[in-house]
């Protein structure tokens, strides 16, 4: 598809990191499923419908509300593998606060199956590596529901960016978007927490590095 860039998710990452230490120490990566369960909040939903084995994190209810950080993170950069059943309908939340929607108080990422009978009728910005209901991606890069995928989310001020399978899918400023921020309050916001959403995806190695200012 001409415009698009193909890039892989590590070669996108270590770009980032160089520039950050050019002026700073090189931050250090931190895996946030080092504890498992010990280092992330259920938000809502049904109490131990959260699971962790074997390196993955799951929900097998379909109401899991979602899991976010304990820490609150502004400019980083991302990584996570995920897997999506087949009709799943999941996100990634990053800047959200604890109350309200985290999909319009926060910035959601969607992680949902591109191949659904539903998906054929749903908006580009619904798809999996759009910024819900604000950016579509670049280009449809999503794998088949029961495979792992990869997706890499660098923020920096309003600078975000989002990889997915190895091709950069979004490259935007968030401040082109603030017509829409009356009612997605989150695109103003400059930090926040981490979440997961459930609804049967599960998540693995998924890793965080806090990056500079702008």
């Amino acid at each position: 598809m001409c415009g698009v860039k193909i890039v892989s998710a590590s070669l996108l990452l270590s770009l980032v990191f160089c520039a950050s230490s050019c002026t700073r120490t090189r931050a250090t990566e931190a895996d946030l499923l080092s504890t498992g369960l010990v280092g992330w909040q259920r938000i809502g939903g049904d109490e131990g419908a959260w699971h962790f084995a074997d390196g993955v994190l799951r929900t097998d209810s379909a109401h899991g509300g979602w899991l976010a950080t304990y820490r609150q993170y502004d400019n980083f950069a991302l990584s996570v593998e995920f897997r999506v059943p087949p009709g799943a309908e999941s996100g990634l939340f990053f800047r959200a606060p604890l109350e309200g929607d985290p999909a319009y108080t926060g910035v959601v990422i969607p992680l949902v199956d591109d191949d659904a009978a539903r998906a054929r009728s749903a908006t580009p910005y619904q798809y999996t590596g759009s910024i819900y209901g604000v950016q579509a991606p670049a280009d449809r890069a999503s794998k088949p529901a029961g495979e792992w995928q990869k997706m890499v989310v660098i923020a920096r001020g309003p600078q975000i960016q989002v990889g997915l399978n190895g091709r950069k899918i979004v490259d935007t400023d968030l401040t082109h978007h603030s017509h829409k921020a009356q009612t997605r309050p989150g695109l103003t916001r400059t930090g926040g927490y981490i979440g997961l959403q459930g609804s049967g995806v599960e998540f693995r190695n998924i890793t965080i590095r806090e990056l500079p200012e702008i």
